[in-house]
Parts: C-alpha cells; structure tokens; sequence
C-alpha cells in the first residue's frame, strides 16, 4: 500500500472533501482524487462516493477511516518519541492551539500548570479560528485546543469536549470614560466594545442588554480578546472581561470595574482527541482550572 495514497485519502475524509482537503496539503483537487482513486484501486473497495455536490465516506471508506486515524496518530507518536534525546531527560511535549477569542490572560492562566510538572515540557502553541484548529487536531497535529466554546456534534471532528468551567461577566472600562447613574442604567448611549457575531457570549449580551433595556452604542466588534482589552484600555468603550481574572485586568490596566452579571456566562473548554484524558500536560491544565480558576 502506498501509504501517501492513504494520507491523501485520510485528508480528504477529515476535511469533508478534496477541495479543503488541497487547501491543507497544498496540492490541487484534481491530484487529490487521482491519488485517492489509486487507493481505492489497489483495496478494490469504493471509498467515496458523490452526494450532490459533496462527497460522503461510504461504509468501506468508514472502515478505512478508522484504520488511517490509528495508523497517524501512531506516526505522530512514533516521531514524538523519537524526538527525545537518547539517555536524557524525558521531555513532554504539549502541541496546543487557542481559539484567537479566548482572552490571551486567560490562555495563558489555563495553560501554565502544564509547564509547572516534574517532567519537563515543551509546549508549542498555536493561535487561530476556531474552524482551523479543529481541522488540525483531527490531522491529530494538536494535542488539545483551547475555546470558549464546545464542540459541536454538527463538526465531523472525532473529539470530546472537556469542560474547564465558566466565569461571570465584568463590564470594565478606562478611568476616564464618563458613565452616569447606577449599573447597569448606566450603560445606556455608552461607547461599547463587544465580542464578534461568532463569539458564543455575543447572543448572550444581546438578550441580557434587552431584557435590562439598556441600548449602548456599539462602536467596535472583535473576535480577539487582546485587540478588544487594547481598545478599552485606552478607553474607548466598555468592555466585557471573565469576573475570575477581573482583579489582574485592573492591576495591569489600571482600569476600573463598572459592574457585574452572573447572568452573562463565559464557559471555557479543553478539546481533544482523548476521550479519556491521559496526556500529563492536558490533565494538569484540566484540574488546575476545575480547581483554582473557573466555577464548576
């Protein structure tokens, strides 16, 4: 078996066709199916077949699929393995991508006590849409993925969701921008920065400010948390920021907290292929966080 073959094959079922598949690998989808249609050739089974416009695994493609994913993720350990200095100290290696809408304080507190184990670790992160790390973890080229969403059963992305925990919601804004009248009144007509229309908070805020009729004026929208903290430290409108590290956001920032909403929850979770957790690094980060950082 051509085992370049099955990489292209493997590809193209995880990515939902030949075309993102050409995306990933950097190659054309006509060479793509070429490759993968010598495959199919030399196991004498369909492995694909059309539907509409999309192409679907059939049961022989599923079986395959199964095959391909234990024979990569064996590749991937067998090249970890091999990275390790013969006689030499035992280095865990952590590859982890953050989903560029997690506040990078927050990463950074989630992801720390994976550095803080006897063993040593390297850690290699990597940032980026939420979509596109998904895509990479089922390529088993990550180890976890960190979000402030789950993952949906709508994704063909064989992975568990691991829930971290959650934090209510602080309104925090700059020393000097003026807001009159009691929380959350105040607010009415104010500047105010708030998550990008993908975050999952962003229909939570828009029913909460209903419900407490209390119209802002949205004057920025952004999917990454440090561009959205950059805004409002220099004051140009309230922002929303996790109560749970609202205390090193105002030491740093100097900035000041206008008010707070246990209805407003930001849940955090640890995606990975595992369904039961056994990477060190992957269990020390889940229990420091269930334990020290978020609400259960």
């Amino acid at each position: 078996m051509n085992f370049k073959h099955l990489h292209y094959f493997w590809v193209a079922a995880r990515a939902g066709g030949v075309v993102k598949a050409g995306e990933q690998l950097h190659t054309t989808p006509q060479t793509l199916s070429a490759q993968i249609k010598l495959l199919e050739d030399r196991l004498g089974r369909r492995l694909f077949r059309k539907s509409g416009r999309k192409l679907e695994l059939t049961e022989d493609g599923r079986v395959a699929l199964g095959y391909a994913d234990e024979i990569f993720a064996l590749g991937n350990a067998l090249e970890a393995a091999l990275r390790q200095p013969s006689g030499g100290e035992r280095v865990l290696e952590l590859r982890v991508g953050v989903a560029d809408s997690v506040p990078k304080s927050v990463a950074y507190r989630l992801l720390e006590p994976a550095l803080a184990l006897p063993d040593r670790a390297r850690m290699v992160c990597h940032e980026g849409k939420f979509t596109d790390l998904l895509a990479q973890l089922a390529l088993h080229r990550l180890d976890l993925v960190i979000a402030d969403e789950p993952l949906s059963r709508r994704v063909s992305v064989k992975a568990f969701n691991h829930p971290l925990g959650g934090s209510p919601t602080s309104f925090v804004a700059a020393p000097g921008l003026a807001l009159d009248g009691e929380f959350p009144r105040c607010l009415d007509g104010v500047a105010m920065l708030v998550p990008g229309a993908a975050s999952p908070l962003r229909p939570q805020l828009e029913a909460w400010l209903t419900r407490h009729g209390v119209a802002p004026r949205i004057v920025g929208e952004f999917d990454d948390g440090a561009l959205t903290r950059a805004f409002g430290r220099a004051g140009r409108g309230v922002f929303l920021w996790p109560t749970a590290l609202e205390a090193e956001l105002v030491a740093q920032d100097g900035v000041r907290v206008v008010g707070r909403s246990d209805e407003l929850i930001q849940d955090f979770f640890a995606i990975s292929v595992e369904r039961r957790l056994t990477h060190p690094c992957v269990v020390a980060i889940t229990q420091a966080a269930r334990r020290d950082l978020f609400t259960g």
